[in-house]
This record gives structure tokens, C-alpha cells and sequence, in this order.
């Protein structure tokens, strides 16, 4: 290469590099420039004979370039956020709401993904209620451990509430879409959003009082119940799962049932049987799952009635239709915090989600405490009283070393293992 050529091609490169850092330069001073909004957020509060409501907040947040805004208001209406810088935001409102017999209601509503640039000022926010529920997930551990391990899956409900609660003929149930996704299902039978659908579906055993949890007490059901750490297993495993409550037993001779008591399986692919896969995985980048109970009265049959199913667009598959007014708790887990965006189940269940950000890093999520005036917030006996607010984003601790019975919540006296 003579040396005239050369030098033309630096001085091209040279050139292109200014012409790129000049062009960055204008995008970061038009978003300097860009002129600040009023955001007018106005909201419909579905809740049946509404009274009064308590704790109302609308927040905009604007992941990708991390704008947050937060105004606490008094009652539902039409409010105005002011100096917002203009951005691709989540507009989420929650709280809480009394009914005329004063019993109490979760409040959430969400709108992802709305533009919000000048021209685009005002948004709509439906907020639907969902009564306060006694049972809560307290802790998820989905992401397997170090070695491609995902054996060690556990899953916590907590009775969070000061009266004795049974799990008895309480449901569990993976949700689909299995994965996170911004291409959500386009449903055969549309619902307007009042149902989320089950993926794999489990029962709590029992005929009605078998399976007390007084307050401050949890139930841990693994995928497997063993003792991971074992050196069959997988010594790197940072869980002990041979003291749980109960496990998804799927009859794998190189996984033997184990003390634990059995889930009742109920739901996969139409059928009540577990399927040709012997394994139960729920998904390491992070799963939607909900506990829910039937009213009663209701023939709740979505392997045999067609009115408990529903398809996602030509799929053959169906998923089992499940109401939103029977759901007592819903956490919906995402990759990471860019697919926050990604929701799969209405806002009511949970307006938030809440992700451990890798895979078999043995590393899962875990419900806030509530904390006054520094104070650890208990009941009368002393049962730490968990955050639940339907928003996983802000009730839970996310990427902790997984522990079952965290900060000494109580084990049935039904379990036996201990005594084994």
C-alpha cells in the first residue's frame, strides 16, 4: 500500500469515526433538549361497591434509559405526573381498596410499552381488584444450580395472614406461555383478560383439614425431594430439599419418590396424565405460576369440560382456563429486567415481575419482609408478616441464595420427615 493510499484511508476512517461520534453527540443533545411532559394518567378502579381506597400510587417507569416517576394520590380520577422526559414507559397504579363490607382488595393496572413523546400525553389505566390473600408464595428457587442442574426447583407458600389456613384442594399451576414473551398467545375464545391459562396443573392433597398452616407457617413442594447436595445429585447445589412438605412426583425410576408427600397431578395437555416427559422443569429463565382454589359449588374440569379450556390460536393443545377471582397469588418471573415488558398474565394477578437474571446460578427470588419505622412488622404469635402487594417487582428480593423456612417460618406438624 503506497502511502498517499494509506493516508486517504485513515483520513476516510477518520472521518466516518468523527461523522458516527457527531451523530451520537446530536442524539444525546436532542435528549437533552428533549422538552419535559405533563402526563395525564386517568383510572377506572373495578372493584364491586367500592367504599374507599388506601395507598394509591401511579408510577412511570421507563426501563431501557431508567426514568422513574411516583405520585401517591387520595383517591381514583384523572391525575397529572409533571417534568416527565419523553421515553417508552410501563404506567402501573396499585393499591389498595375496601369494599362497603370493608373487606379488602389488591388494586392493580398496568399499560407496557406506551410511547410517550410529544403529542402522546394521556393514558388509560383499567385497575382491577383482587380480595387479600391469607396464602403466598414466600420463595422460588427456578434457575438450577452450577453444572446444568434444575432437580433442586423448590417452591414456598407461606400462610401470611393471622388465621389457621389448610392447603387442601388448593391448586398449583405453571402458566403459559412458558417463557417470557412480548408475542402473547392470541386466544381462540377471547376472554378480555379475566382468565390466565395453566400450562401443567397440581392439587394439595387432602379432604378439607388435613394440611393446617397456622400463621407464619410454609410449605415447600420441590420438583424433587432430596437431598441435592449429595454426591449422586449434585454436590454444588446449594439446596437440601429431603425436608419439604410435599414434591411433583413424576414416577422416574432414576429419581425415586421420596417422604415428602406427593402432589395430586391434574392438568397437562388436556389430560390428566403427566405425559411421555418424565420430569417436571419449570423454566430457569423464569415461570408464571399461580395457587389458586376452586369456589365451592363450581365443577372446576378442564381435562373434560370445554368450558374450562381455551387455545392458543390453531394449537390443537389446549391450556386450562382459570378465572382470576380464584387465584390467591400470582408471581410472574422473567430472564431479566429488560423483559419486564414481557407479561404474561393480567396486571390484576401481579403487576410486576421479578427475575434472578441467569441461569444454574443457584440463585432464586424471595418476598420482602415488611419493615415500620425499622421494625420487623409480626402478628400476635409473632409470624412475620410478608409485602404483598400483587407487584413482584416490589415485593420481592431478587438473586438470594435459596433457603427453605427463610428467617425461621414454622414447619407443620404434619411433616414428618423431620422425625425420620
Amino acid at each position: 500500500m503506497n502511502k498517499k493510499y494509506k493516508y486517504l484511508t485513515m483520513l476516510a476512517s477518520f472521518l466516518c469515526l468523527m461523522t458516527a461520534s457527531c451523530t451520537n453527540f446530536s442524539e444525546a443533545s436532542d435528549a437533552e433538549k428533549a422538552e419535559p411532559l405533563n402526563i395525564g394518567v386517568s383510572m377506572t378502579i373495578n372493584v364491586p361497591n367500592l367504599k374507599s381506597v388506601k395507598d394509591l400510587k401511579v408510577k412511570l417507569d421507563d426501563l431501557k434509559d431508567d426514568y422513574h416517576y411516583t405520585l401517591p394520590v387520595s383517591e381514583a380520577g384523572d391525575v397529572t405526573i409533571s417534568n416527565v422526559i419523553p421515553g417508552i414507559y410501563t404506567i402501573s397504579v396499585s393499591g389498595n381498596a375496601y369494599d362497603q363490607n370493608d373487606e379488602e382488595y389488591y388494586i392493580n393496572g398496568s399499560v407496557v410499552n406506551k410511547a410517550l413523546f410529544s403529542g402522546e400525553t394521556k393514558v388509560s389505566v383499567d385497575v382491577q381488584g383482587l380480595k387479600v390473600s391469607p396464602l403466598v408464595f414466600k420463595e422460588i428457587y427456578y434457575a438450577g444450580s452450577k453444572g446444568w442442574y434444575f432437580r433442586d426447583q423448590f417452591y414456598e407458600i407461606y400462610n401470611n395472614s393471622s388465621e389457621v389456613q389448610y392447603l387442601d384442594g388448593v391448586y398449583f399451576a405453571q402458566l403459559y406461555p412458558t417463557n417470557a414473551t412480548t408475542k402473547l398467545p392470541v386466544w381462540k375464545t377471547d376472554d378480555g383478560g379475566t382468565c390466565c391459562y395453566g400450562e401443567r396443573v397440581w392439587k394439595f392433597p387432602g379432604t378439607g383439614k388435613d394440611y393446617p398452616l397456622m400463621p407464619g407457617e410454609s410449605a415447600v413442594i420441590s420438583q424433587f425431594a432430596a437431598n441435592h447436595q449429595k454426591e449422586i445429585y449434585n454436590p454444588e447445589s446449594p439446596v437440601d430439599g429431603s425436608h419439604s412438605e410435599f414434591e411433583f412426583n413424576m414416577n422416574n425410576p432414576n429419581f425415586p419418590d421420596q417422604p415428602a408427600i406427593d402432589m395430586l397431578h391434574v392438568f397437562y395437555q388436556g389430560k390428566a396424565e403427566m405425559g411421555s416427559m418424565p420430569q417436571f422443569l419449570t423454566p430457569v429463565f423464569g415461570g408464571a405460576f399461580v395457587i389458586f382454589r376452586i369456589p365451592e359449588g363450581v365443577a372446576w374440569d378442564p381435562v373434560n369440560d370445554e368450558n374450562w379450556k381455551n387455545y392458543d390460536g390453531k394449537s390443537t393443545m389446549p391450556k386450562a382456563k382459570i378465572p382470576n377471582q380464584y387465584v390467591l397469588d400470582a408471581v410472574e418471573c422473567v430472564n431479566n429486567e429488560a423483559k419486564s415488558d414481557a407479561k404474561r398474565i393480567p396486571a390484576v394477578l401481579d403487576a410486576g415481575t421479578t427475575w434472578v437474571g441467569a441461569t444454574y446460578c443457584s440463585l432464586g427470588v424471595a418476598r420482602k419482609v415488611m419493615v415500620e419505622n425499622g421494625d420487623t412488622l409480626r402478628r400476635e404469635n409473632g409470624a412475620i408478616i410478608y409485602q404483598d402487594t400483587n407487584n413482584s417487582t416490589d415485593d420481592f428480593e431478587r438473586g438470594v441464595v435459596p433457603v427453605m423456612h427463610r428467617n425461621g417460618s414454622g414447619v407443620p406438624s404434619w411433616n414428618a420427615t423431620y422425625n425420620k
